[in-house]
């Protein structure tokens, strides 16, 4: 398929999710129009079955005013008002799933597009999720104890900008990204030493199997209460989660390379320094970027749980913990929200990283 095609089908995704988000808060007569109009989007975005888009988005208006109800009227109340306002949501959204799906499906030449794609399908997916989140809610009639509706989510985190930057930088910058760094940094020097050392490779590697088994909300409590209330105890925390995985996936790594180039080192007078620093570590690098990736998310993980056994007035964990007990759930998913963009945003630096490090791989070709 062509390049403008793709582009006009990603535009049409977008032009359909506006017209769902627009739909939602209207009423009877109002939203008929708005459904339909539905129709000529979700076709361009699926032709190769476009019978299927139109006929599903007919039936989602066929049944006049009264079926296109996204939330009982004020005066109607029981399960037939909200079944009629069920039906056209999950119609839509089964529409806009279709939709995503025919994009996934396409294959451009362009490697531009590719990456355009790669970038356009899980946020479009994504938007048809909070869409889906926000239609339920309303016709539901959860409460927002239980659930906050998607808007009133961003609404909290527009408004506690500060709050949630204070508390970023408290749980991320200064307890996850510093324990990070000292416990990576320290399992790839032990890990050296460990390939060095027989004694270690039996004495260490199963001792760390067994203290990277322990639970979390078991060691938690004890560094804070050696290391204090601030982020130096949340850092311990990240050097303990972080150490042994990152220590198993480094030692692996400087096994990768074969006996017949450590023989051609050996033929060329390269001691073992010299082999480790041109052959082993470089062999290494796919093992070591993979504990790397993995420790992105086990920091963070482990700097918020720690923040519930003891910290200052600051921290994500800390943040969630209070607004639980105040019921301000929007709060607490706006933290969440933070978190996860936190973490993948980490994930997407190392893996850029590996990427221009790792570059002769295998697994990078094609990328």
């Amino acid at each position: 398929m062509k390049g403008p095609a793709i582009l006009l089908r990603i535009i049409a995704a977008l032009v359909a999710l506006g017209l769902a988000a627009l739909a939602l808060p209207l009423h009877d007569v109002v939203a008929v129009p708005v459904f339909l109009a539905l129709v000529p989007a979700l076709a361009l975005i699926r032709s190769a079955k476009g019978g299927l888009i139109v006929a599903l988005a007919a039936l989602a208006v066929m049944a006049g005013p009264g079926l296109v109800t996204f939330a009982p009227l004020p005066d109607e109340a029981g399960t037939l008002p909200m079944l009629r306002g069920l039906l056209p949501v999950l119609l839509v959204w089964l529409l806009l799933w279709l939709a995503v799906e025919s994009l996934a499906a396409l294959a451009p030449a362009s490697p531009l597009l590719r990456r355009v794609l790669a970038v356009a399908i899980p946020l479009i997916f994504g938007a048809t999720i909070l869409w889906l989140w926000e239609a339920l809610v309303a016709i539901l009639g959860v409460s927002p104890v239980i659930l906050p509706p998607p808007s009133a989510i961003a609404a909290r985190f527009a408004t506690s900008l500060p709050v949630l930057w204070g508390d970023f930088v408290q749980t991320v910058v200064k307890g996850a990204l510093s324990g990070y760094v000292m416990g990576c940094g320290a399992a790839v020097l032990a890990a050296v030493a460990v390939d060095r050392s027989t004694f270690l490779q039996r004495g260490l590697l199963p001792v760390g199997n067994f203290v990277a088994a322990l639970p979390i909300v078991g060691i938690a409590p004890i560094l804070v209460m050696w290391f204090g209330f601030d982020w130096q105890s949340k850092a311990a925390v990240v050097v303990v989660m972080v150490f042994f995985p990152m220590l198993v996936n480094t030692v692996e790594g400087l096994k990768a390379s074969d006996a017949m180039q450590r023989d051609l080192m050996a033929t060329y007078g390269a001691g073992y320094w010299q082999s480790l620093w041109k052959l082993r570590l470089p062999a290494a690098m796919p093992f070591i970027f993979n504990g790397l990736k993995i420790c992105t998310t086990l920091a963070l993980i482990g700097a918020i749980v720690a923040e519930f056994f003891g910290s200052p007035t600051q921290g994500m964990g800390f943040r969630i913990s209070t607004e639980v007990g105040r019921l301000g759930l929007d709060m607490v998913w706006s933290e969440i929200a933070v978190a996860a963009l936190a973490g993948s945003a980490f994930y997407a630096v190392v893996a850029v990283v590996e990427k221009g490090v790792t570059f002769w791989h295998p697994s990078q070709r094609g990328r």
